[in-house]
């Protein structure tokens, strides 16, 4: 099981993880670097700190499950679980190549010969569930956090969402179903980053205020700045003393974290840069 990493230890990683995205979706010519790099402290904080996982077992029935619903933040994703041990950090750089394991939405992984999907679709390791349509991973986390219900098991369920995501409607089905089920094994993350594809969440479908309709909806709320890998990890704590109900923590963050051209521009919701754009934001990053 990977052990627990300091504060300063999961910093630094995502400055990694930070480069790591920009060179991937440098080089796949296309990609979403914005959604992915406001995620990276909190899907960090979660693999370094909160989730109870083992690389070398990615099946593990009693491993925390994560669901990643933001399905276009991807390549967030693939960067921290290869730092996490699942992939070779090389192989990063064939996202969304023809014949690669890293599409760009997840595909659940299934062991070679598990069933007949897996032998035409390659998947990586650590991927709990297929994300080519937004809003549904909330609805798959609360069947998951049921199941250990069910059979008896300790393991919890987190959902990492968009505030862009919650434009529909199945979200809030779903956030309906969790508080009446009363499914306490269960933390949503909403990425609140305030951007969307089509431009910032206030002006397409306002949410504010956000905390008081999870509130309303049966929910515990947090509420934290994004960023701050110590305030997450408090609020995964937290969270799991919560009993009878189920936890979201409201993430406050920055689009395009890290990379000033990227910050809070909505151009960059799914646009890779350029070859001088990614020197630059690399030049940022702290790397080459």
């Amino acid at each position: 099981m990977i052990a627990a990493a300091t504060i300063e230890d999961i910093e630094a990683t995502a400055k990694r993880v930070r480069r790591h995205i920009v060179r991937m979706i440098a080089a796949a010519g296309s990609g979403h670097p914005g959604g992915s790099l406001s995620a990276v402290e909190i899907l960090c904080a979660l693999y370094f700190r909160v989730l109870r996982h083992d690389p070398a077992q990615p099946l593990w029935p009693d491993r925390d499950r994560f669901i990643l619903s933001k399905g276009h933040a991807a390549p967030a994703l693939y960067a921290v679980l290869a730092e996490s041990g699942y992939l070779p950090v090389e192989e990063l750089l064939t996202l969304r190549k023809l014949g690669s394991r890293l599409q760009g939405h997840t595909f659940a992984y299934f062991p070679p010969g598990a069933n007949t999907l897996s032998t035409c679709i390659q998947s990586i390791p650590g991927v709990e569930a297929c994300a080519g349509s937004l809003a549904q991973g909330l609805s798959f986390a609360i069947g998951q956090a049921l199941a250990a219900r069910l059979d008896g098991r300790d393991y919890r369920a987190y959902c990492l969402l968009g505030d862009g995501e919650l434009d529909e409607g199945q979200v809030w089905e779903a956030a309906m179903s969790a508080a009446h089920h009363r499914v306490d094994n269960l933390v949503a993350v909403v990425d609140r980053n305030r951007l969307q594809n089509d431009g910032f969440v206030d002006d397409i479908m306002r949410t504010d205020p956000l905390d008081a309709k999870w509130r309303s909806f049966g929910w515990n709320v947090g509420e934290v700045e994004g960023h701050n890998v110590r305030e997450l990890i408090a609020a995964f704590e937290a969270a799991k003393a919560v009993k009878g109900k189920p936890s979201v923590i409201i993430a406050h963050t920055v689009k395009g974290k890290g990379v000033s051209f990227m910050e809070n521009n909505p151009e960059f919701h799914g646009r890779a840069p350029n070859k001088k754009e990614t020197e630059r934001a690399l030049a940022e990053l702290g790397g080459e």
